[in-house]
């Protein structure tokens, strides 16, 4: 087996009592991850949905929508999403014109925001997580944040078409 690797920011294994005794479950380093972080929650903060590939496909093609890559440049340039944004999660607090908000002397008014898709490196990535937690602490309404927990491992793990992304 691989590495063991953490299950949460805490645990590296969790007892399940089950009918025929008590299982432990671990994670191990296989060849089909991207990232060792931690697993993150399906919804990170209450309001958010969660969304699947082709709930991010249909948005994709939706005017309403702005499907928002939040991984390092690094990752981003061994490909993406197609017709995905760009948008650091260090630096997203700090950007949310781009994704229709006005900067306000009192902060931002999100009224007119886009809806988001947000993802980055897939269910061990915390980098969408952290990016949602400074969007929705800066004034973004939460119910406007589509979360796709899978991100690029699970694209790429299901065949999706990626772009490259300029450098």
């Amino acid at each position: 087996m691989g590495d063991l690797l953490k299950i949460t920011k805490n645990e590296t294994s969790r007892i399940v009592k089950l009918p025929g005794g008590p299982v432990v479950i671990e994670r191990h380093r296989n060849d089909m991850q991207l990232i060792t972080g931690y697993l993150q929650p399906m919804v990170p903060i209450d309001g958010i949905t969660p969304v699947g590939e082709l709930e991010v496909l249909d948005c994709l093609g939706d005017a309403n929508f702005v499907v928002v890559d939040m991984r390092d440049p690094e990752w981003r340039l061994k490909g993406t999403i197609p017709g995905s944004l760009s948008i650091l999660f260090k630096e997203v607090a700090d950007r949310l014109d781009a994704l229709g908000c006005v900067r306000t002397s009192s902060g931002w008014n999100c009224d007119a925001a886009k809806k988001i898709v947000a993802f980055c490196n897939g269910p061990a990535c915390p980098q969408s997580s952290l990016a949602m937690h400074a969007m929705v602490e800066s004034g973004f309404p939460p119910e406007k944040i589509y979360y796709y927990r899978g991100g690029m491992q699970d694209w790429l793990v299901l065949g999706l078409t990626t772009q490259d992304s300029p450098a």
